[in-house]
């Protein structure tokens, strides 16, 4: 009877061992941690000394200890055809060894080698849930002299079920993540690319645009001392137009490209810095490493471009409607509100050039994408860790799909055969997305965050589909309110609250 009452003890325990290492698998997908944690419970389960896990290699056709209680992180790799592990792996038999020296399957070498004593052996396939063999698991030495059972076995491959369902899943994640690492780093190499490319176009059209510009400047001379009754200023007029178009083109890409590189050449020393800082805080830094530090830091001041900047205290209430006021004179033509709402005695530590750029280009974006008769709100306001500049619109707004990508450069939010004249704070002006992007990498090389909230109009909520660029002429909305019920864009430039 008491036997009886120890076997059920014994089988209670397992099963409860099962049911923890459930629970263990379903925390994370860490395999290396995971696997030893899988190891420990299964050797305290079944009362071994040691727990093995030889997953098969293709690439070597070996089998290969993924985890080995005991081993200290040292690995056992072998054929996948030797040993008493390798005729398991080949013929799939479960193998209960009591006495692993009266085997002729056992590699001796092994103990020789790890300097431990192996005696019995319960080694069993370790199969994936479609069938395919993934390697072996080994229990080695049952504890108190005993051998391993019958009973062992059965729990054994309900572990191996476990544990692989496990594996799966983790190697699946893992895969996943090599995935996203790969497309992430293709990614910047892709932007670098376009960097260089952005680059080397504001560098190329700099001198052909100024010798077609002065051409055509002498050209007009000439004509009018020659051919005075020759009239040709709409043919002029039409070249000079694009060209300032693309002069325009030029010099924003010089900029972006100017303002990346010194952006990139403050986050390199920040970086340094910050690894100074946590050298010093993990332990004694002698004067001769601080000061080869210091030189360093000094080379890469001198080496990495970058621009001087003037800071100064902004009071932005006065600056937001000094912009508004730029943008009325510059959109006269066409018929749109300006609000300024919010607070008025916040500031923020800025260059004003910078700024300006930053608060100009959303308000300009702002005007190109509401149509006539619409509205543009600048609204300043303060929460206990933030100082929000917000331009809302009462536009077309922009696609879900088109929202992460808004600030990425030379990307437009509608179809390109859809823009107007191209004349700028015209409805459906266009443009290049340069100053978005421009404005992105100002936020990043002074410490500010742009943030986008946008709803695509209802009424026309594809790219393809077209505004009538002034609200009484659409047939769903009747006035600025309903209009901007029904879409509109809201990006923000976000200051962190400067420490008193």
């Amino acid at each position: 009877m008491g036997d009886q009452v120890s076997m059920k003890d014994e089988t209670d325990r397992k099963l409860h061992s099962l049911l923890e290492l459930g629970q263990i698998i379903g925390l994370d997908l860490q395999i290396d941690e995971m696997l030893l944690q899988i190891a420990q419970k299964a050797a305290e389960m079944m009362n071994a000394e040691r727990f093995s896990l030889f997953l098969y290699d293709a690439a070597t056709n070996e089998l290969s200890t993924t985890v080995a209680l005991g081993m200290d992180k040292k690995k056992i790799r072998i054929s996948s055809s030797e040993g008493i592990a390798g005729h398991c792996f080949q013929t799939g038999e479960t193998l209960n060894i009591r006495d692993v020296y009266e085997d002729p399957r056992f590699l001796k070498n092994v103990d020789s080698t790890t300097g431990y004593h192996t005696k019995s052996i319960l080694c069993m396939p370790f199969m994936g849930r479609s069938g395919q063999r993934l390697g072996v698991v080994e229990l080695i030495n049952k504890k108190d002299g005993q051998f391993f059972t019958k009973e062992d076995e059965t729990f054994l491959t309900t572990l191996n079920n476990h544990a692989a369902v496990f594996i799966e899943m983790a190697q699946l994640q893992r895969d996943r993540i090599d995935a996203l690492k790969k497309s992430q780093a293709e990614l910047e190499r892709l932007n670098r690319a376009k960097s260089k490319a952005l680059d080397h176009l504001a560098h190329e059209l700099r001198t052909p645009l100024s010798l077609m510009q002065g051409t055509i400047k002498l050209l007009k001379a000439r004509l009018a001392k020659r051919y005075p009754e020759f009239k040709a200023e709409g043919f002029f007029e039409i070249m000079e137009k694009n060209l300032v178009r693309l002069s325009d083109t030029q010099q924003e890409t010089d900029k972006i490209v100017r303002t990346s590189l010194d952006a990139e050449s403050r986050l390199i020393i920040d970086e340094f810095d910050h690894l100074q800082r946590h050298i010093e805080s993990v332990s004694e830094v002698t004067d001769e490493i601080k000061g080869m530090f210091q030189s360093i830091k000094d080379w890469i001041v001198r080496h990495v471009p970058s621009s001087s900047t003037s800071l100064k205290v902004i009071p932005l209430f006065d600056f937001a409607n000094e912009r508004i006021q730029e943008a009325k004179d510059n959109s006269r033509h066409r018929n749109l509100s300006f609000y300024l709402e919010g607070a008025n005695d916040l500031s923020v530590a800025m260059d004003p050039s910078i700024l300006k750029d930053v608060v100009g280009g959303l308000i300009k974006n702002a005007i190109e994408n509401t149509p006539d008769e619409g509205a543009i709100y600048v609204k300043i306001e303060q929460t206990e860790q933030k100082i929000f500049l917000k331009v809302q619109d009462t536009g077309v707004g922009i696609t879900e799909e088109n929202t992460g990508q808004i600030f990425n450069g030379l990307f437009h939010t509608q179809e390109t055969d859809l823009y107007g004249s191209g004349r700028p704070y015209d409805f459906n002006a266009g443009g290049k997305g340069l100053e978005l992007l421009l404005a992105k990498i100002y936020g990043q090389r002074y410490g500010f965050d742009l943030l986008l909230e946008s709803k695509r109009c209802a009424h026309i909520p594809e790219d393809k589909d077209i505004c009538p660029g002034q609200i009484s002429q659409c047939l769903q909305c009747r006035n600025a309110l309903d209009c901007l019920s029904s879409g509109g864009s809201t990006f923000m430039v976000v200051f962190p609250v400067a420490a008193s």
